[in-house]
């Protein structure tokens, strides 16, 4: 078995039964867990020291998957993140099905379709969105690489995946969009 297919089946085995993990995403390294499992979720915020009234980002291998997960979504949207190459994240309005956790006070989610290998397979395998939420104590910066990630995160999951630690590439996070109730996309973090 490949160290990338035993990650998979260690994270698998983690997310099925309400656990969180530290992975490789398409931008930075992340905290996730299970999207839909609120105890998850609250594990997160624990471990991040991070208020409850900050909403996550949550990570679809396709668009095809958004629509269970949202009950508005503007077809302007999936026209627009095909003309881009950069990994975006979009707040939709009328978010289903997620933990309370993941959704902003108003009701919208942060969602992103990845398109790096892992992800995209740890998310068809499990068969449900997962939590991404940078791997730092709330308040300090996002580490860019695997190395810079707190001992205590690393010590707080209850699984790391091996699968890209020595890469060395500075990592940046998503873009963030939003399409407007007036029609208009609005960048809100370019």
């Amino acid at each position: 078995m490949t160290a990338f297919e035993n990650d998979i089946k260690e994270c698998l085995a983690v997310l099925e039964t309400g656990g969180i993990i530290l992975y490789p995403t398409d931008t930075i390294w992340g905290i996730g867990c299970d999207a839909t499992n609120a105890n998850a979720v609250a594990k997160i915020f624990a471990l991040k020291q991070r208020s409850d009234e900050k909403s996550m980002v949550v990570l679809v291998s396709d668009e095809a998957t958004i629509p269970k997960y949202i009950t508005q979504p503007n077809l302007k949207v999936f026209d627009y993140i095909k003309g881009i190459h950069k990994p975006t994240t979009v707040i939709y309005q009328g978010a289903v099905g997620l933990a309370t956790g993941v959704l902003s006070s108003d009701g919208t989610a942060a969602i992103r379709i990845v398109k790096e290998d892992f992800c995209k397979a740890l998310i068809e395998r499990l068969g449900r969105p997962l939590v991404s939420t940078s791997a730092n104590i709330s308040g300090y910066p996002a580490p860019t690489i695997f190395n810079d990630i707190d001992i205590a995160i690393k010590n707080g999951v209850d699984y790391v995946v091996q699968y890209r630690q020595e890469e060395d590439i500075i990592t940046q996070p998503s873009a963030i969009i939003k399409w407007g109730d007036d029609g208009q996309l609005h960048i809100i973090r370019p």
